[in-house]
Parts: structure tokens; sequence; C-alpha cells
């Protein structure tokens, strides 16, 4: 300080005092010591770890800083000078939208207006008034709210990527309601084909920004970025930050570690914190008494949720969004600061911020199904097929419905989930609409409806309408209500609100706006006037509704809108859906090749499809190093095992081996070697190609050619030294045939089983066949595989919904441990595999003491037991008894071999508050012991759910300590 006073007097520039701020008040100082400990891994226990030495880091008040430096008092006020010389305010109100760069003589109005009538005529018959009178009605919307340029640009970069060859989807959201859109080629679905409503994408009563996502080719979509950034400057497009935030969890569980709480008590708090996506540690105390109670009576726990709190919902790290990319008419740093995430230039506020400032955010989404149908179309005109394009494919084949309804989805874009699958077989859809209603149904909520959406479909007698109004807006779904857009149909048809203000309705009531509903309920049935008296909205029984309908038909959209779905959305995925099925079921060669490809790092799923390709006689050959391409490929009515699923061998090695195919194809492992020596073909790559098969189809069984190829890789880069100082020629026949012999040892091959490992362990599927095989008919009586697992859709609600399953599976037994229990017992943990993939089974102690010296690696067995999937775990099996499975039905059946645990029962008796306490204990001891339930204040019994069992090592003292002596009865 002496310092700075003195160069103070000598220069004459005035002093002022700071101090320097990391957090907001002195309390704060330990809660930072601990995110910095999160932050670097460390624990506050640690010596060598990164610290701040002092809690006076906050933000100080003036009368602090005064009694600091009370010598300075001019030094603080100066501060003040300071802050009052600086503005910084956020404008909220203006957007500040890009404008798309106009060829010379063109206005922007006028260029849209030119392209849209354009795609008119390609896209309606001539003097289709409904179609030019929705245009003129869209234009003027987009022109009066300023829109003109965000269609350009859009319309632009999708007109790149299609001129380049880059698949762009139909669309997605409520943009396809767009007929603009649709003229423009930004979406593929006729708006008024389908019903679709423009307010729903732009309302002219709502002021918003409007959000064209679009999805790309996956793998091509950074091209029509890096587009963008040429076309309009790189310092006018960036991608956009997002933050991953400590949720209650994650935040106890982080604190827990830093303080070096025991990871079973920190484990214990956690779980005593519900699963939902919005809840808070707050809201867990309030709904979770146990929580509270720890909290009251634990100062431990105090001390970490305290910490918790002040850490919940603050960034944990910051990464690059997977879509949003900002465009900004002057450079992106002129509005918002920018930083560097991974060498990519992000802004440093997120997207909800970005929009409040009136910045203009685009969705550029990869769409993996894009690739498998444009893999599809090329690998059918490579074959000498049609050369078609996704929009080439019909909507309405019959065919294709028929492949749909026999529940033959394999593969096909959002009907392949097994609950899906059930419920089209049930439905039988026979055209587009009846896809788009059935992606729309099959959701929490809407599902309520599927028996009588299907009821109507198939006995349309059954279909009731409370009001014959209703008949156009609800016939093409059978009387049911499934979109957000008939929502808004029926509050304009039936009761005269402009398309606006009924999507405004729809929103209140999605958002349960209760203050709002109410009054809209009156207006609907009734209608609602203006101070002059004319009629603002006419209401329902003004025009012709009995207001007993208008009562039942205004509760039934408020308790369905909340889960209606954008028709719009749905329409345009059920247009994916369509075009997969169709190709599936012309091409499926093809298709399957192409959907391998999509999946090509998810060994689980590869191995399901290669299993339904077999079902379906498609051959799966294996990988040929003379054949194989990089990815899977056709090859002769077959699909051929592509390079890149070869473990350890990289891109630049692939392009070097197809690189010196092209020149001529290999006649001997040794003339790969020698051909490839030098390039990045390694040890570990001839290794892996050999297990794999690559080899197979030369001269020579693989333990021949595992025994020699080190040794020719050693000689061919001796060889190769040689050359290049220079010490022999490349025609030197005598020295090249005694560095590098050709003769293969005499050896035998090695057993299939453990070729099958080699090629399981090189390519993480069994290309020649399947330890397996032999056991297929019994497998296919079973009630459960792994395929189940390796559907689409949310793993963890899938992982939910199996919980507590029963179910009896079969396989090998591909891996066994063991591991002590708290309790001092062995438990066993197994890896069971089967056709398609593996799952992890938890053998608890009284079943593994009994059956435990019978599991053995290797051995085919049938197991049974209790699917457990809670905590976004992927489902394990809990074993309850096993026998083994045998090719012989009769002898497997007549067979005294299975094995099951001793049956036990738990009684707890408690009261209804301490139910979740005792589920707590329960779940960190799962097992087969039933547990019932004794409520003491109704005086009944319960079984409880499976999923609440347990094994026989559960924590008796715990139960008994929170319910007392004599409330805990095992027997």
């Amino acid at each position: 300080i002496s310092g700075l006073i003195a160069l103070s007097k000598e220069t004459g520039i005035p002093l002022v005092v700071t101090n320097d701020c990391h957090y907001l008040t002195q309390d704060d100082a330990q809660a930072q010591d601990v995110l910095m400990c999160i932050q670097t891994g460390k624990k506050l226990s640690d010596e060598d770890r990164m610290r701040q030495h002092t809690d006076q880091l906050y933000v100080k008040s003036e009368e602090e800083m005064r009694r600091l430096f009370p010598a300075f008092p001019e030094a603080v006020e100066r501060t003040e000078e300071i802050a009052k010389r600086c503005q910084v305010s956020f404008d909220f109100e203006t957007k500040h939208l890009p404008h798309y760069p106009l060829p010379e003589g063109e206005t922007a109005r006028g260029m849209l207006r030119r392209l849209c009538e354009e795609g008119l005529k390609r896209k309606y018959a001539p003097g289709r008034k409904d179609a030019l009178d929705r245009l003129e009605y869209e234009l003027g919307v987009i022109e009066k709210m300023g829109y003109v340029d965000y269609f350009l640009i859009v319309w632009d970069y999708i007109n790149y990527a299609r001129a380049n060859g880059i698949l762009v989807g139909p669309g997605r959201g409520s943009g396809a309601g767009s007929i603009v859109a649709y003229c423009l080629d930004i979406t593929a679905l006729d708006p008024l084909k389908y019903q679709l409503l423009f307010e729903r994408f732009l309302n002219p009563e709502r002021v918003s920004m409007p959000d064209l996502d679009i999805d790309f080719d996956y793998e091509r979509r950074p091209e029509v970025i890096d587009y963008v950034a040429r076309k309009y400057g790189q310092d006018h497009v960036s991608q956009i930050i997002t933050f991953g935030t400590m949720a209650a969890k994650a935040a106890i569980k982080d604190v827990g570690r830093v303080l070096d709480i025991g990871y079973g008590r920190v484990d214990q708090i956690s779980k005593m914190i519900p699963n939902a996506l919005d809840m808070t540690i707050d809201k867990a105390m309030a709904l979770n008494p146990e929580l509270k109670s720890a909290y009251e009576d634990d100062a431990e726990v105090k001390r970490l949720i305290d910490t918790a709190r002040k850490l919940e919902g603050m960034p944990r790290h910051a990464s690059t969004h997977a879509a949003g990319v900002l465009i900004t008419a002057k450079p992106v740093s002129d509005y918002v600061p920018l930083q560097v995430n991974a060498d990519v230039v992000t802004t440093q506020f997120p997207m909800g911020t970005l929009e409040h400032l009136g910045l203009l955010k685009m969705d550029f989404l990869g769409l993996r199904t894009l690739n498998v149908i444009g893999d599809c179309l090329e690998y059918v005109k490579e074959g000498g097929g049609p050369h078609l394009r996704p929009e080439d494919i019909p909507m309405d084949d019959p065919r294709v419905y028929d492949m749909i309804s026999a529940g033959d989805t394999d593969g096909v874009f959002q009907l392949e989930g097994g609950g899906m699958r059930a419920f089209i077989t049930g439905m039988k859809p026979r055209s587009f609409e009846d896809i788009v209603a059935a992606i729309s149904l099959y959701r929490p909520g809407p599902m309520d409806s599927i028996p009588r959406f299907i009821q109507g479909k198939q006995d349309p007698s059954t279909i009731h309408y409370e009001t014959p109004e209703l008949e156009p807006i609800l016939s093409v779904t059978y009387g049911c209500m499934v979109y957000q857009e008939q929502v808004m149909q029926i509050v304009r048809d039936l009761a005269g609100y402009s398309m606006g203000r009924s999507d405004l309705v729809r929103r209140a009531m999605s958002k349960k706006k209760h203050d709002v509903m109410a009054k809209e309920k009156e207006y609907f049935i009734h209608g609602k006037l203006n101070e002059d008296g004319s009629v603002d909205v006419p209401g329902a029984v003004r025009r012709g509704v009995s207001e007993e309908a208008a009562e039942k038909i205004f509760d039934e959209m408020t308790a369905f809108a909340s889960y209606a779905f954008n028709k719009s959305h749905a329409a345009c995925y059920a247009v994916v859906a369509v075009q997969t099925a169709y190709l599936k079921h012309y091409y499926p060669v093809e298709f399957m090749a192409a959907m391998l490809n999509s999946i090509a790092g998810n060994a689980t799923k590869v191995a399901y499809y290669i299993q339904f390709c077999r079902k379906k006689g498609i051959r799966i050959a294996p990988p040929d190093i003379n054949k194989s391409q990089e990815r899977f490929s056709v090859d002769e009515g077959q699909i051929r095992f592509g390079l890149n699923a070869v473990k350890n061998l990289g891109h630049g090695a692939i392009l070097a081996i197809l690189e010196a195919r092209r020149q001529e194809p290999f006649r001997t492992l040794h003339d790969f070697i020698m051909r490839l020596s030098g390039t990045q073909v390694n040890k570990k790559a001839v290794e892996s190609l050999i297990k794999a098969g690559a080899f197979d189809q030369m001269s020579g069984n693989r333990a021949q050619k595992l025994c020699v190829y080190e040794m020719a890789m050693d000689a061919a880069s001796k060889q190769a030294g040689q050359i290049s100082a220079g010490q022999m020629s490349l025609f030197d026949d005598e020295s090249l045939s005694q560095d590098l012999p050709e003769d293969l040892p005499d050896l035998e091959d090695f057993p299939l089983r453990e070729r099958l490992a080699m090629e399981k362990e090189f390519t993480g599927i069994y290309l020649s066949g399947h330890p397996l095989d032999e056991y297929r008919e019994q497998l296919g009586k079973l009630t459960f595989s792994t395929a189940l697992l390796s559907e689409e859709g949310d793993e963890d609600a899938q992982a939910g919904d199996l919980d507590g399953r029963r179910v009896e599976m079969g396989g090998l037994i591909a891996q066994k441990t063991s591991r002590a229990t708290k309790a001092g017992m062995l438990m066993g943990i197994l890896t069971l595999e089967d056709l398609y993939g593996s799952i992890e089974v938890l053998v608890f102690p009284k079943v593994f003491e009994s059956i435990g010296h019978s599991l053995n690696e290797g051995d085919a067995v049938v197991m049974r037991g209790r699917l457990s999937g809670r905590d976004g775990r992927a489902p394990s099996l809990i074993l309850e008894s096993f026998r083994p499975l045998s090719t012989d039905a009769q002898a497997a059946k007549s067979a005294p071999q299975e094995k099951p645990a001793q049956a036990h029962k738990l009684f707890l008796r408690l009261s209804r508050a301490q139910l979740d306490a005792v589920r707590f204990i329960l779940e960190t001891t799962p097992g087969t012991v039933r547990v019932n339930y004794y409520f003491t204040e109704e005086g009944k019994n319960y079984v409880a759910p499976a999923s609440e069992w347990v094994s026989e090592d559960f924590d008796r003292e715990g139960l008994t300590q929170l319910l007392g002596e004599g409330s805990v009865v095992f027997k």
C-alpha cells in the first residue's frame, strides 16, 4: 500500500480503494472454498490443494471500506465516482435481426414474395384460392412482425444444403404449419392437407421470435454451419454456450466428497431427495420429513445441506450447445461476450438470455436417421436400383402399412419400441394420418385415449361427438382430442375466437393458468362484449352450441391441453417414419446396412440388428480384407461387415488398406504385410484383423496366421529400412524370400468356440456363428431377452418401467465375480450374455451360498429372477433360481435341476409417516425376500411391490432403531 501511496503522490494520479471480490458475503467464503475443491477434484482436508487464505474476498460495504482506510476518505468516495461513470444497460425490447445479403436490384420483401410464388406454382394446382389466401395472410404477418430476412436466411442455408447433397429433414416443430416455409422448401409437408396451423408457429397476437428447427445429415451438419459463417462473416456467427448446473442430488454428492463425509452417509442423504426434474433441496426438505429430521438432528448433515444449498443451481461446467447457432447483424461481440470452449468460439450467455436480448438463435440439428435414409438410397442406386430422393417416397403405399400393422418395425423411426409396437399392432394404421396420431398418442397422458382411439378406428359407430360442430375437427382422430391444433380449432370454430387468440387460450390451458382459464371459460361459453357493446368473442352458445355441451367441451379441453401434442411436429416425424418403413420394406438389405452404420459405435444395438437380419434371411458377411469397405456395405445381396467396426483399426490404417487394395487385391497375409509396411497398419491392427476373420478367405487358418504375422512384420520393416538405406533392391528376390518366408506352420485351427470368442472381442459380436446357436429354439420360448433393452426410447424411463418385473431369460455366463457385503457375506455378480447383448446378474448372499458353486463361466443357463432398474442405472437381474439350458426340451423339463432359494418374508409394523424412511433403508439391500407392511393407523397388512423387496442381509438394526423393538419380524 505504501508504494501505491508514494506512486500517487509522485504522479498526481488520485488513489481509489477496491476489494478483490470472489463472492457476495463473508458467509460465502466456505462455500467458495468447497466450490474450488469440486472444480479441482480435491477435498478440504488436502494439504496441497488450491485455496484462498482469507475470507475477506467479498463485496464490502462503504462503511467497512471507510473503517479499513480511515486516512483515505477521498479514495473511498472516488470508488463511487467511478461507479457512476459505468453505465451498463440491457435492451430487452429491440429485436436485433441480421439482414439477408440481397442480390442487386432485389428487396427483401420482394425476394421473399417471389420465392414463395414460385414455390406455390410448383406445389399447388393453378388457381388454388385457399392456398393463395393462406400465403397472402402469412406473408402479411411475417412482413408486419419484421421477420422477412429471417425466412430468407433459413431458405438460403437450406438451399445450400440441398444443392450440395446434404440431406435436410422434412421439418420439425410448429414451423411445418407455415405455407411460406412449405413453398420455400424449408418444410416438406402441405399444411393445408394436414390442417396444420400457422398461428401455432407465429402468432400475430403474441410477439415472439420465430423458431424453425432444421434437421440435417448428422455427419455433414458442420458444413452448413461453416457456410453460414462464410456468408455472414466469422465474427457474425457464433455457437452458443450451455451450462451443466449442480442439481440437488449432485450438489449433495459433490459437497459430501469435498467435506470427506462417508460415502454411505452422503448416498443415504442424496437418496432422501425425490427424483423429479425441478426438485430442489428446499423442496425435498418440505416433502421428506426424514431429510428434515436428519438436518435438524445431525450437525454433519446440517453442514452438508447448508453448503450444498449455496452451491445448488450454480454452473458446474460449460459446454457448447448441441444445435444452437447465433447469427447477428453486427459482430457478435457487439451484443454479447464470447469465450472459447474446446477450440469453439461460443457466447458467454446461454440460449434463454440471448432470446431475451432479441438475438436470432437458429437450431442446426443432426438427425442420424437422415444418414440412414441417405446411405440406403445411395446403396440402392449403386446396386442398379432407381435414383430416389427422400421426397419421392410415397406416403400411402398399402404394403408399407401392412408391414407396420404387423409390428415389423425394427429400425423404423419412432415406431420400433416394444410398447409402441404393441400399440400399432392393435391400432393397425392404414394411412399417414394414423402414423401422425400414433406418434402423438404414445406418450404419458395421451396414452389414456388409446383404447378409445382404437375402438373408434375399428368401429366408427362408437364415435361420439358432443356437438356436430366437432366432427370436422375430430374425425381424423376418431373423436379423440390428440393435437394442440385441435384445441385451437375448437376454440375458433365453436366460439368464434380469432386463431391468434385461440393459441393464447391453448397456452393458458397447457400451463394451467387457472385465473386466465376461468375468464376464458366464460368467454368460450357465453362470449365477450367490447365496451361499446359490440361482440368481441361470439361464444359457443351464441353460435348454436348448447350451454351444457359447451361447458363439457371446455372442461375436456382444459384437462387435455397440457398433454396435447403439436401436430406439426408429429407430422414431420411421421414423414421420416414412413420413409424408413418404405425403404425397409422394399430395400431391406440396403436399409439394414445403412442402419448398422448409424449405430456402429453401439455394440449391443449392432448385435441386435444383426440378429434381426439373420432372422429375416439377410446374410451378414464377416470382414474381408479384399471386400470390406470402411463401413458396412452391400455386397452381392448381403451386408458386408465394415473395417471401422474392427477394434484397433484407426481411420488412417483403413485408408491405407483401401488405397493399396485399389491397385491390386491382396493375395496372402504376407503380401498384405509387405505392401502395408511403413503405414499406420501396426501389429495390433493386423492381429485384430486376423482374429476378426478378415483374412479367412486366404490360405491358412487363424492359428497359422497368428503364429507368423509378427515375424513377417518385423522382416518387412527390416527390408523397408534396408531399401531406404540403399542396402538392397526391391527386386532382390533371394533376400526377400529369406527374410519374409510365406510358408505357414503346420497348425490346426482354434476350436469354433475360441474363434467365436476372438470375433466377439475384436468386433463386439459373433460373426461366423454364435455359441448359443444350438439353443435358439429354447431361447425363443423364454419371456425375456436383452433385445428388449436395445429398443429406442428414454433409457431411464425404460429402466423404471422394467423395475420389479419377473422374467425368465437364457444365455451364457460370460463372467463371474464375487464381493463381500457390509454384513460380511459373499454375493455374486455375473454377466449373462444372450443372442443380442448382455445383462448384469446380482446373486445375493443366501442364493449365492446355495447355488453359487453351480454357476460357472461358459455355462449355458436359464435364469429366473426380478429386474431392477432404479436410480437411472441400466437394468440388472436379481437371480432367484437357474437351470442348465438344454437342447433337449424334454430332458430340461424332466431333470430336477431348478435350484430355488429358500423363500423368506419380512414383516414390518409402521405408520404411514415412516414409510419413506423405511423404503430408503430397504432399497440399500435389494433382493428376493418379500416385504409385508402392517400400517398401525389402518390395522391392515399390505404386500410391498417387488421393487421394495430385500436380500437377507437387510439392515435389521436400522429398521429396528427406526420402528422399535418387535416391529421387525423376519421368518
